[in-house]
């Protein structure tokens, strides 16, 4: 820092900012000469905080949030430096307010400030507002012609279970997709969203009468678009309707990547706003990870005529990329005028009755439907009542739970001294590694891969998944499971820490090594693709990777595990929250096995994930 900005501690400035922060904010003062020494040094600190803040998965900065309080660098209790505090807000927002090179909204300007003082780069208030215009002009815009005889006879077929004394939530949300050209289907694990939107898309076929409807499937990574393509394979057996229609629903996914046909420039596609879609309905699962400027790129993208339908978990973490799109939409208090035929609809239909939940008949969901119902977990049991509690924020719950340890489908454990780790995850888990490890086909392998795995809530640190991966693989190699052979193993499974467009790999997506016998048994890194069989590479191709015997909850979002072991560090990290927890919890199918210290966890469940955007208040205004 250099010039007006010179009297802010460099050390300081060092360890609050990282280098692309100090940069960018160092480019806006240079833009900005004219501003006196002080409105520098406020340009300057708001521009490393936006900065900081989208780096974070923040949309934006919050200025009231930050005006007069102290800055201090994470994770660290001593002070050697002199502290930073941040203005105080009227004389903040007043010198922003005089530099070039921050405009109001509708300017073009790299930096934006909004009536209620929020801070975006450009780009990021553009994706939003694109977003917002997007989801508020479908609202007021619903299906033409539907065919309500055809629809009450495709309901009947379809959900079958409507006709019990509660309200069959998944019902409701056909009828919702059928009148509406945006549906948001919301629900935790075994709720039966991919169930639904099966069924939904054979609604939609019969709707369509002879008449063809081109379905895209679509998921953030590569392997949650394989199971969602999966899914919609097994549940189409189930379906009671014609072989014609059967035949109309895909059987194949992609990531969204592909879908929109990702260019070697990063960031740019083949399908925009100028050359849309060619598709009437676009499925997309897994929706909370979809960040906020891939999102706005793929609604950027869709024809005005087509559906879009979004399965997801609006109490997951948010996506890794700046924005929580999903949680925000479901979130708005939103006021939207109930489409014609809808109420009447529902209210004649008894495979929905009676929707009476929460008010009077009349209240419908406008777009967002949430699945209540678990298929899969007891309501009052196991898994299923510790993510109720965690949701809740129930700490004296969860720990009942736990302390119960019911049935062996949840299990606490204290969690070792770093130094005894190693030895306490050979004990827990050795016979695991060692049936891993004996895996014959690629089949096999990636079946073992998903039976069972190990989630840190850090990256870093001894209980991080970068340490934990070095400590499974030092168990392997004693054991013999592993051979020296460089830098690369029989068995190393992978995960893609990076998109690469050249390869068609996305972050997130997970390899493992195996011999192939078409190339003498030398290795080549195996990855599912989205029609269930394999593709090859040679290791050496990938650029940005880690191995992922261990993976943080984060890159853990989309996966399902038979069996999940939760590894938490031995202090608190503000990374600590229920949303987080909530995920690790839900990735188990069948058992869920924590390792950590009781305060840490009681205090992570009394975190909540803020992200920092801008989208509820767009589209409560727009509403």
């Amino acid at each position: 820092m250099t010039g007006p900005i010179a009297h802010l501690d460099i050390d300081a400035g060092e360890k609050l900012f990282g280098p692309l922060d100090r940069h960018f904010a160092d480019f806006m003062v240079r833009l900005s000469k004219d501003l006196s020494p002080r409105g520098q040094v406020n340009l300057w600190l708001a521009a490393a905080l936006v900065s900081k803040s989208v780096g974070r998965g923040d949309v934006c900065l919050l200025l009231p949030e930050r005006a007069g309080r102290l800055l201090a660098p994470e994770d660290e209790a001593d002070i050697s430096w002199e502290p930073i505090v941040c203005p105080d807000l009227e004389e903040w927002v007043n010198d922003l307010r005089e530099a070039p090179v921050v405009g109001k909204p509708g300017d073009f300007r790299p930096l934006i400030l909004d009536e209620k003082h929020r801070l975006y780069l450009y780009r990021y208030r553009l994706y939003e507002q694109e977003l917002a215009r997007f989801i508020t002009g479908r609202m007021d815009h619903h299906a033409q012609s539907v065919d309500a005889d055809v629809l009450v006879d495709s309901l009947k077929r379809l959900f079958p279970d409507g006709d019990g004394g509660e309200t069959d939530w998944q019902g409701v949300a056909a009828v919702v997709t059928a009148y509406r050209k945006l549906s948001i289907i919301s629900g935790g694990p075994g709720t039966g969203k991919t169930y639904t939107v099966a069924r939904i898309l054979a609604l939609l076929v019969e709707q369509a009468k002879a008449g063809r409807i081109a379905t895209a499937l679509a998921a953030p990574t590569g392997k949650a678009a394989a199971r969602l393509a999966g899914m919609i394979r097994d549940a189409k057996g189930t379906l009671n309707c014609t072989p014609d229609v059967k035949a109309a629903i895909p059987e194949e996914a992609s990531t969204i990547h592909r879908l929109l046909g990702a260019t070697a420039k990063a960031g740019t596609f083949r399908f925009n706003k100028t050359t849309p879609l060619p598709y009437d309905v676009v499925v997309v699962d897994e929706a909370s990870m979809v960040d906020l400027p891939l999102m706005a790129k793929l609604v950027g993208a869709l024809p005005e005529h087509s559906r879009l339908i979004l399965l997801g978990d609006k109490d997951q973490l948010a996506s890794v990329e700046p924005g929580a799109v999903f949680g925000d939409i479901c979130g708005t208090d939103r006021i939207v005028p109930s489409l014609p035929g809808l109420a009447k609809m529902v209210e004649a239909m008894s495979v929905c009755r009676p929707l009476k939940e929460g008010g009077h008949a009349g209240a419908l969901p406008d777009f967002v439907t949430v699945l209540k119902k678990s298929y899969r977990f007891s309501a009052d049991a196991g898994i299923g009542s510790l993510a109720t509690a965690v949701n809740k924020g129930d700490s004296h719950g969860v720990f009942a739970l736990l302390k119960e340890q019911i049935c062996g489908e949840v299990i606490w454990r204290e969690a070792p001294p770093p130094e005894s780790l190693e030895g306490a995850i050979e004990e827990r888990l050795g016979h695991i590694y060692r049936d891993y490890f004996a895996g014959q086909t690629p089949e096999e392998v990636f079946s073992l891969f998903g039976g069972f795995h190990l989630l840190c809530a850090l990256r870093q640190g001894p209980y991080g998944a970068a340490a934990v991966n070095r400590l499974v693989e030092s168990i392997a190699r004693r054991k013999g499971f592993i051979r020296p052979e460089g830098r690369w193993y029989r068995g190393q499974p992978v995960m893609v820490t990076s998109n690469d467009y050249h390869l068609r790999l996305f972050n997130g997506d997970i390899g493992i090594l195996l011999p192939d016998p078409e190339a003498g048994a030398q290795l080549r890194v195996y990855f599912p693709t989205e029609k269930g069989t394999f593709r090859k590479l040679l290791p050496g191709r990938l650029s940005q990777w880690e191995t992922a015997f261990a993976m943080t909850v984060h890159k853990s979002q989309g996966s399902e595990f038979e069996h999940v072991m939760i590894l938490l560090p031995d202090r608190f990290s503000e990374v600590l929250t229920r949303e987080l927890i909530y995920t690790a919890i839900t990735r188990a199918r069948k058992t869920v096995e924590i390792w950590g210290r009781k305060d840490v966890l009681a205090e992570a469940l009394s975190r909540t994930t803020r992200r920092q955007s801008g989208l509820r208040d767009a589209l409560s205004k727009f509403c």
